[in-house]
């Protein structure tokens, strides 16, 4: 390998050595591996022997850097949505080239085909544009020869080394023009300082590469046929061994550098989404590979690359010897001088040379689709000659002086088309006068006179004389005419018919050839298989039947109403820990119907005969009548008001008596929330004044002990204070005002307090203010200083408000315009940041159809369950309301594994999308339930950019039948978005508004976290005094300021980089420091200028604004003072960092445990983080880690350190020892006494927190407690219990929660099967938050972090997504793939809520610094969209329209779809492709006999549209089960079982939850499977499995054939001549039609005609193909073309045989081990698939009619363990209600869990076979559940029937979910 440029080497050491870095001991390894590195002692200085490449060394080198590289774990991840975002990344040039190179396409081999390959670099970087990736190019000269295919021959290396140069000097001179923000960039070496100076200065996220690795489909061995030398043959078996260790050295470089690596190699577009491997590691314990030794045998592939370039001497004066031919483009000079330094060396090449000027004639003058030639084989002399040129042409374009010649004279660049090696091959072995005949007049001519002055300027370049040359090779023979091809005559493409009323008049522009007779005969097995079917939703009546199941309807009645009681005593419970925007508790309105209506009222008319007088009279006495009872009233609230005075009084006398200033100032505060209405009106100022006057005292006394500094926050929360109450109206006495004035004449506070008196009150306390010494207590600073420093986080924040009758307080200006666009029954996006605001507009939305009527709906879609749950409990805690018919309620609950009330009953549906697109779609709600929908809620609506569900997101959108409402506080690109959402919008004849608002209501202050050395924790700390803000007094914080994130200028400053006030004072002061006079700060920026005396947060915005655009300036200018301003704010927050980052300093050890970032080090380091926020009353804390193990593991380390600390203290403490004596005595004296047993010691599980075996004596001790109470012998001991957790050693605050409470949570989630240390940890006031965990316990951690017991809760990212969990502080634990800037600001948003915090905090841990800049600086990614019109989405919407007869509700759900004009979200309009794609989606349904002519469904189409959500694997599935495969594998079920169940199982792995490896693991086989019960990798599908699907993918591969045809005969009239990126227009201008003379081939018309260059027609290898060389200007994504890759043939990666192998052994250990399945993701992936196992049993017995469900019942179909869960919570809730012990009976309490209304229907094994009863019995739990199900008998002549089929499925479903369920046993 070339030594690193500009840098000084690494240190030499032996490949041992490195071993013992990488720590590659592993006695698992393979043992030919090992053989490897067995290399003796090489240590000391590489001599030339040493030096000498062998192929033992050879095999050394790539063992080692391949054992490392196969560690190294991998993420599959979407690039953009789920990682990137906007970021900018790098994209390696050569590993990018060997992407491009090694399409088995590309012709290099007997082509040459420069362009072809020109074209796919920018097909792939088109790829990346259009999904808006941003991204700079980098080549690196030392691995040049890793842009060469494995499989290429040595023969071919110099081809690519000159296609190369070429595509770099393309894309730097052409890419800048069509897409300025690509840069291209070339460098020596990754190691060379220019390099890394480039990544550090472009501020790189990743980067994408290569890792060596062949795809699965392709060979690394050469073509056999070559003539090659055995020296050729041993240098390229070296290179197939040696060219992955160097990609995996380079990725070894780059991520030591700290970069994580996005591989390029199994990189796939799925729809607008990049799906590749993220390699993850610790980027800071790299092994160190790159050694002498690495260096010196992996220098034997890279020198091969450094030959040629003899034609580079004298560029510039051959270049001057050149006439001035302004016609010619830089590749004709590049050709004439590579030309002339061949004809300077060799005489002989002379023919050659007349050839190739020919061959570039004809580039120039022949249009692209005229030169599609047959393959000639060409003379070995020629193809000599021909690489001689390539080396003279890369050497030439390899020095720079050509580029600074060529540019001089303006030349135009063209090199992408420099060869084409077909056309050379013709020219040379073809008469080329014929190929001229061949031409039109124009296109001959302009060759002609081309070629001869290309044969002039080479003559005169190099005193050659070419005439006879030319005379030779240009003779005319007229019996070439001859050679004519035939021309296939254009075949007519024809279609099925079809017509439907709806879909023809969207459809009636696309013109298309029916024939009904086409396919009337291809498939007469399946016509057997559905010989007794018709549709699959109409049957009359099953095929057999025995009798149905009956139940009890009273009884089911009964239970399910004693369940449903339950379900809701547990909501009320979760919605009591609910509060509103201000922390104050909610209290339910009732509703009234009607009340939103402003009724006009009119003056009732006059008797006719009724004088005027006796109506005036009449108005008299009422108004007398009136006016007494306002009088009365009024001398009421006098009499009240001074009753309230005195109770104030007697209070305060009480606050007095506490001697604790700080304890009293919380009392009060206490005090003063608990106020309402009158009481507030009444004493309010004066509770307020008295809060103020205990503020002042403690302020008193910083001042007199020096510690103003210290405390300055409490004279900023005595400033609030007095703000607060210069507000108030009423209530303000004299003696209040002196008082308030007092303070603020005597803390020099601007003159705020400005409330006028209302007469007089003595007051119940004795101010202290005016002060009889003379101690200076003014607040610290000038008033600007002070309030700027001090006093942000407490500024008046309103903006433009204003109150509103509409809600019940003053919205700002903004949230007026919501409220009236909500009340104009307009669409809405918002786009506002947490803690903004937004709360209210759903809410105020469901107020108002509420209001409206007893039947109107609306959905609020969430998207995750806990949202759901969170909203449906406040909903339940705001709103009440009475109607007027049985089975309606205010609101429900519906997910696929909860229900809570009716979701068609109901007028609030709070739900998640999958569950709102079926019920939309569902024909049983189209005319009942969908029509009464009048809005729609997308909360967290950026949800729609995420890979998984995103697309069902965009298709509800689309789909939505009334105004909606889009919430989100992190979106990109709102006004694209909205653009988006407004043109679905009108078609239905919505008006879409769009209303941003970008500032939070709470600041957020960041800091990063530094541990300091390890010490033995002795218990937590006490908490810091009043007015303690941000963490800045504590050492282990760094304050980090927001402008220290802009390392990387270029990238600017994002829009939502907001600065407080302390900030921007900050920001101004260092400005201030370091302007120039080139760079002057104008005085108008002086906050004592442009801020009013008392500041407004709106007067900080607009300072704010003013002072960022100066810094952007500055920023933005090289000169200028902005990196003295960052080094001033920096401080030493990174040095702090780096030095935790390297274990420097007195740091956590440098142990390999404690490595930065490691989850060791994260876990070890919680504690001491969590005691310092501790120590700032910074808790609570929700602490932020994206891997759902680390969260337990981080949680399980506290806990069992806080429980040996305290175990230590209770053995060492003398005051406890002495406490447990003296209770020990205790209890013996109570067991003297009259008989009574004194309490037990109870057991840390049971006891005192509540144990099922208990409750007779835990009543007993109760009552005890009760009469000893009563008899005032009440003894401290009698409540003690030694084994509760000691204050000092648990963050649960006790204050906030009864022991009762918690006593119950935990019985019950103990009866739940949470695992104990779970409860031990909320005990202590700790949880653990993620998808993962058991449900209710999730509902717990929520309500009891609510309520504040919890302060400490470790959770993923998904609690972060709207949950209403209040935090002070936020704490990102660790780096992770997912820590993106999108999850960050959701995250991050979670400090500091409105209400709650007056400010945030933000705490990085254990992240690198370069990564917190990036994630605080970076801009929130664009959300991109999906092709939303899939083909199972058209199969549904025919349903819809079918089964419901055209409905309203369905003509409009289609209407609205094909209204979007565009193909995506982020894509231009082109709706002529969105139809015409339809057409065929529709054509293919047809063809697989899923719908008829008119649009019903027909045979399976119901099946697949429950598959939806596994899209093309459902199509799979049923061209399996429509050709018979299934039936005729299933057929052996009685014979041979498990084989034919564990065939079915396999057929299944190849079908659903696909999770492909990296290529390069089937590497690693070996060690994978090694000692391990799990094959690893899936073993090939069954023949008859893949013929079938094969011959399924050539059938929908002929649909979307003809769909291309015809799209391109109807839109496309222009020629394909322009390279896809950068426009380049490419041949000559005139069209020349050659295809009728041979050797020219046929020109395409569907196939890009630069793919034609290699030789490629119009016919089609698979799908694949078809998409991806498709010519441009049709849409055709392979992601939504219903085909299936059959593996192994089809696909490039290997696939995880995860299933198959967890079915055969049931071992979750092996799937993380050998499979590596991450252990928290193996719940989610079985479950999935026994949900689709599930979906295919219901669905089958659906469509034998052998179950009475219809599509709604489909929504009950869960996985097994949802189903499990499910089925425990039901359980639970019969024993308690039957027990009399439901959770009403705690009121307090606060345990919320999953409440349903309906036991979901169970996917029973309703089918046994006759010989197995005792195999496939029932349980009686499923027979419980299932009602109404024929069970027909399986005889000998049904064997063939589906019946069979839906046996095995059952069986297999069967024993897949027992070994699943062993799982949670």
């Amino acid at each position: 390998m070339a030594p690193y440029l500009d840098e000084e080497q690494p240190p030499e050491e032996t490949a041992q050595q490195s071993l013992s870095v990488m720590d590659l001991s592993d006695p698992a390894s393979d043992a030919s591996e090992d053989t490897y590195l067995d290399s003796g002692d090489e240590s000391g200085p590489v001599d030339e022997a040493a030096r000498k490449v062998t192929d033992e060394n050879v095999k050394n080198v790539p063992a080692l850097i391949n054992r490392w590289y196969r560690n190294v774990s991998a993420r599959r991840v979407d690039l953009i949505g789920d990682y990137a975002g906007n970021e900018l990344f790098l994209v390696e040039g050569d590993s990018m080239l060997q992407r491009c190179f090694a399409d088995d396409k590309l012709d290099f081999d007997h082509g040459f085909q420069v362009l072809h390959a020109v074209y796919n670099v920018e097909k792939f970087l088109q790829g990346l544009a259009q999904r808006k990736c941003n991204f700079h190019i980098a080549f690196v000269d030392e691995h040049e020869s890793l842009c060469i295919p494995l499989g290429a021959s040595e023969s071919q290396v110099m081809k690519y080394l000159l296609t190369r140069a070429i595509i770099i000097r393309h894309l730097q001179r052409h890419l800048p023009k069509s897409y300025p923000s690509v840069k291209i960039s070339r460098f020596a070496s990754i190691g060379s300082k220019a390099f890394r100076q480039y990544l550090s200065k472009s501020g790189m996220y990743f980067i994408m590469a290569h890792d060596g690795a062949s795809p699965l489909r392709q060979s690394a061995e050469g073509p056999a046929n070559e003539r090659i030398t055995q020296e050729e043959k041993t240098r390229h078996n070296r290179r197939l061994k040696t060219q992955p260790a160097c990609f995996r050295l380079m990725l070894a470089d780059l991520m030591g550098m700290g970069y994580n690596i996005a591989l390029i190699n199994g990189l796939g577009w799925q729809d607008t989404k990049v799906m590749t491997m993220v390699l993850e590691t610790n980027s800071r314990h790299i092994p160190h590979l790159r050694t002498s030794k690495t260096n010196t045998v992996l220098d034997s592939l890279i020198n091969k690359a450094q030959g040629g370039g003899t034609a580079r001497n004298k560029v510039e004066e051959q270049i001057s010897r050149l006439p001035d031919l302004t016609a010619f483009h830089d590749r004709e000079i590049v050709t004439l001088l590579a030309l002339n330094a061949m004809l300077t060396q060799d005489a002989l090449q002379k023919p050659f040379a007349v050839q190739l000027l020919f061959q570039m004639s004809c580039l120039v003058h022949l249009a692209l689709a005229s030169r599609q030639v047959e393959s000639i084989d060409c003379a070995a002399s020629t193809h000599v000659s021909l690489i001689k040129f390539a080396d003279h042409c890369r050497g030439l374009l390899n020095d720079d002086m050509l580029d600074a010649a060529l540019l001089e004279r303006g030349y135009q660049y063209e090199l992408a088309d420099l060869v084409d090696g077909r056309l050379l091959n013709l020219v040379i072995n073809a008469d080329a006068g014929a190929l001229l005949e061949a031409c039109d007049r124009k296109t001959h001519e302009a060759i002609q006179n081309h070629f001869e002055a290309l044969i002039k300027s080479l003559e005169d370049l190099s005193g050659t004389d070419l005439d006879s040359e030319f005379g030779s090779r240009m003779p005319h023979d007229a019996s070439a005419k001859d050679q004519v091809n035939k021309i296939s005559p254009q075949s007519t493409v024809t279609v099925l018919p079809f017509s439907n009323k709806v879909f023809d008049k969207h459809l009636q522009s696309i013109h298309l050839t029916i024939d009904s007779k086409e396919y009337l005969n291809d498939h007469d097995r399946s016509s057997r298989i559905f010989k007794e079917l018709s549709h699959w939703h109409n049957a009359s009546r099953p095929l057999t039947s025995k009798a149905m199941v009956q139940t009890s309807a009273k009884d089911k009645e009964w239970r399910v109403l004693r369940r449903q009681q339950w379900f809701m005593a547990e909501m009320q419970k979760y919605a009591a820990s609910l509060t509103n925007a201000v922390g104050i508790g909610l209290d339910p309105e009732t509703i009234i119907v009607g009340t939103n209506k402003v009724v006009e009222q009119k003056e009732p008319p006059l008797k006719k005969g009724a004088p005027g007088k006796q109506k005036n009279d009449k108005n008299a006495r009422k108004n007398a009548m009136l006016a007494d009872i306002a009088a009365t009233s009024h001398r009421k609230d006098e009499a009240s008001a001074d009753k309230i005075a005195r109770a104030w009084q007697v209070t305060c006398k009480s606050f007095e008596a506490e001697s604790d200033l700080q304890a009293r100032y919380v009392m009060i505060t206490e005090y003063l929330g608990s106020l309402k209405g009158t009481r507030r009106e009444v004493i309010g100022p004066e509770v307020e004044l008295y809060m103020l006057n205990t503020l002042v005292s403690i302020w008193i006394e910083a001042c007199r002990t020096n510690r103003r500094v210290q405390e300055s926050g409490v004279a900023a929360i005595v400033f609030d204070i007095v703000k607060r109450l210069a507000k108030y109206n009423t209530g303000i006495t004299n003696e209040i005002a002196k008082a308030v004035k007092d303070v603020q004449l005597s803390l020099h506070f601007p003159d705020v307090f400005d409330a006028k008196p209302q007469g007089g009150r003595s007051l119940p306390f004795k101010v202290i203010l005016p002060l009889n010494d003379a101690v200076n207590i003014s607040a610290p600073g000038s008033s600007e200083a002070f309030q700027l420093t001090h006093c942000g986080p407490y500024l008046e924040r309103s903006i433009d408000s204003k109150s509103d009758r509409r809600v019940p307080f003053s919205p700002d200006g903004w949230q007026r315009d919501v409220l009236d666009e909500i009340d104009a029954q307009r669409s809405l996006l918002v786009v506002a940041p947490t803690s903004a605001g937004k709360t209210f507009i759903s809410f105020y939305a469901m107020k108002r159809i509420l209001e409206n009527d007893d039947d109107g709906v609306l959905v609020y879609v969430a998207p995750t369950k806990a949202l759901v749950n969170q909203i449906a409990a406040e909903i339940q805690a705001r709103f009440s309301k009475t109607f007027k018919r049985p089975g309606k309620s205010v609101w429900a609950i519906h997910t696929r594994d909860y229900r809570i009330n009716s979701p068609v009953g109901c007028q609030v549906l709070v739900t998640v999308p999958h569950i709102l697109q079926i019920m939309l779609l569902a024909p049983d709600n189209a005319i009942s339930w969908s029509s009464r929908v009048k809005q729609i809620i997308f909360d967290e609506v950026h949800s729609i950019g995420q890979a998984d569900d995103g697309l069902v997101w965009e298709q509800l959108l689309l789909l939505a039948p009334c105004p909606i409402i889009a919430l989100s506080a992190t979106i990109g690109n709102p006004e694209e978005f909205n653009g988006w959402l407004d043109s679905t919008q009108k078609a239905l004849g919505n008006h879409m508004t769009l209303i941003e608002h970008s500032h939070r209501y709470s600041d957020l202050r960041k800091f990063v976290y530094t541990p300091t050395a390890p010490r033995e924790f002795k218990g937590l700390p006490e908490r810091a005094g009043l007015g303690r803000l941000g963490l800045d007094q504590s050492t282990e914080f760094t304050f980090m300021h927001p402008v220290v994130s802009l390392v990387n200028r270029s990238r600017g400053m994002p829009r939502d980089l907001n600065l407080e006030a302390r900030d921007c004072l900050q920001l101004y002061e260092s400005m201030k420091r370091h302007q120039t006079s080139q760079f002057p700060l104008s005085e108008t920026l002086d906050p004592s200028r442009i801020l009013p005396a008392i500041i407004r947060k709106v007067d900080i915005f607009k300072w704010e604004t003013a002072l960022k655009t100066v810094f952007c300036q500055w920023m933005s200018d090289d000169s200028s003072p902005f990196e003295s301003v960052m080094s001033d704010l920096t401080g030493k927050i990174w040095k702090e960092n780096d030095a935790s980052e390297s274990n420097n300093g007195e740091t956590v050890s440098s142990s390999p445990r404690n490595a930065f970032g490691s989850s060791d080090r994260i876990a070890d380091t919680t504690l001491p983080l969590l005691c310092s926020l501790q120590a700032q009353d910074a808790l609570p804390a929700i602490l932020f880690s994206y891997e759902r193990s680390l969260c337990e593991r981080i949680c399980h380390n506290v806990l069992d350190r806080l429980k040996k600390a305290e175990d230590h203290f209770k053995a060492t403490n003398p005051v406890w020892l002495k406490k447990m004596k003296a209770w020990e005595e205790w209890k013996k004296a109570e067991e003297r006494k009259g008989g009574k047993s004194a309490p037990k010691k109870t057991s840390k599980k049971k006891g005192s927190r509540g144990d099922d075996d208990d409750d007779d004596s835990e009543r007993l001790s109760k009552l005890d407690m009760q009469k000893d109470a009563g008899s005032g012998t009440t003894n401290p001991y009698a409540t003690f219990n030694p084994e509760a957790p000691l204050e000092a050693f648990s963050f649960a605050d006790n204050k906030k929660l009864l022991a009762s409470e918690l006593a119950i949570h935990a019985r019950r989630l103990r009866k739940r099967g949470v695992i104990a240390w779970l409860g031990d940890a909320l005990e202590r006031g700790i949880g653990v938050h993620h998808a993962g965990m058991n449900r209710a316990y999730r509902q717990v951690v929520e309500m009891l972090f609510r309520k504040g017991f919890l302060r400490v809760v470790i959770a993923t990212g998904t609690l972060a997504l709207g949950i209403n969990m209040p935090t002070r502080t936020v704490v990102f634990s660790g780096d992770s793939v997912f820590l993106t800037a999108l999850n960050y600001r959701q995250a991050s948003g979670r400090a500091g809520r409105r209400g709650f915090d007056v400010l945030g905090n933000v705490v990085f841990h254990e992240i690198p610094s370069e990564k917190i800049c990036r994630l605080v600086s970076s801009r929130l990614p664009d959300l991109n969209g999906h092709f939303p019109i899939t083909t199972t989405l058209v199969l549904r919407l025919c349903t819809l329209l079918h089964e419901t007869k055209y409905s309203k509700h369905a003509v409009r759900s289609v209407d609205s779809l094909l209204s979007q004009p565009r193909l995506y979200l982020g894509s231009s309009e082109r709706k002529a492709e969105v139809l015409h794609h339809l057409r065929f989606s529709i054509e293919y349904l047809r063809r697989q006999q899923l719908l008829d002519g008119a649009g019903a469904p027909l045979n399976f189409a119901g099946l697949v549209s429950h598959l939806y959500f596994t899209e093309n694997s459902a199509f799979a599935f049923q061209a399996l089960l429509k050709a018979g495969y299934f039936h005729s594998l299933c057929s052996g079920l009685r014979e041979n079982p498990a084989e034919t169940i564990r065939t079915l199982m396999l057929v299944m792995a190849h079908l659903f939850g696909r999770r492909p490896f990296r290529q390069a693991d089937r590497e690693f086989l070996k060690e994978r499977v090694k000692r391990s019960p799990s094959v690893v990798f899936l073993p090939k599908l069954p023949d008859q499995a893949a013929r079938t699907l094969t011959r399924h993918n050539e059938e929908t591969k002929a649909v979307f054939q003809a769909y291309v045809s015809t799209f391109v005969d109807q839109h496309i009239k222009q020629e394909e001549k322009t390279l896809p990126l950068t426009g380049l227009r490419v041949g000559g201008e005139y069209p020349s039609d050659l295809s009728s003379r041979k050797p020219f081939r046929q020109s395409t018309r569907l196939r890009s005609p630069f793919v034609a260059l290699s030789g490629w027609d119009d016919t089609f290898k698979n799908v694949k193909d078809l998409c991806h060389t498709v010519r441009q200007g049709v849409f055709l994504e392979e992601a939504v073309v219903p085909h299936f890759d059959v593996y192994p043939q089809d696909m490039d990666e290997p696939l995880n045989a995860y299933l198959y192998d967890f079915f055969r052994h049931g071992n979750v250990s092996a799937l993380e081990s050998a499979n590596l399945i991450r252990k928290s993701d193996v719940w989610f992936l079985l479950n999935d698939f026994s949900m689709v196992l599930a979906t295919i049993v219901t669905s089958m017995k659906n469509f034998l009619k052998l179950s009475p469900a219809s599509d709604m019942d489909m929504l009950d179909i869960n996985g097994a363990f949802d189903a499990h869960e499910e089925e425990e919570e039901g359980k639970l809730a019969d024993f308690e209600t039957m027990s009399g012990t439901t959770a009403v009976d705690s009121e307090a309490g606060g345990n919320k869990k999953p409440i349903k209304t309906k036991s979901k229907s169970k996917v029973a094994d309703t089918w046994q076979l006759q010989d197995e009863h005792d195999e496939d019995e029932m349980t009686d739990e499923e027979d419980d559940n299932s009602e109404n199900v024929s069970t027909p008998s399986l005889d000998r002549e049904s064997d063939g029937s589906l019946v069979i089929v839906l046996a095995a499925f059952q069986r297999l479903n069967n024993e897949f979910n027992t070994k699943f369920r062993a799982m949670w046993a």
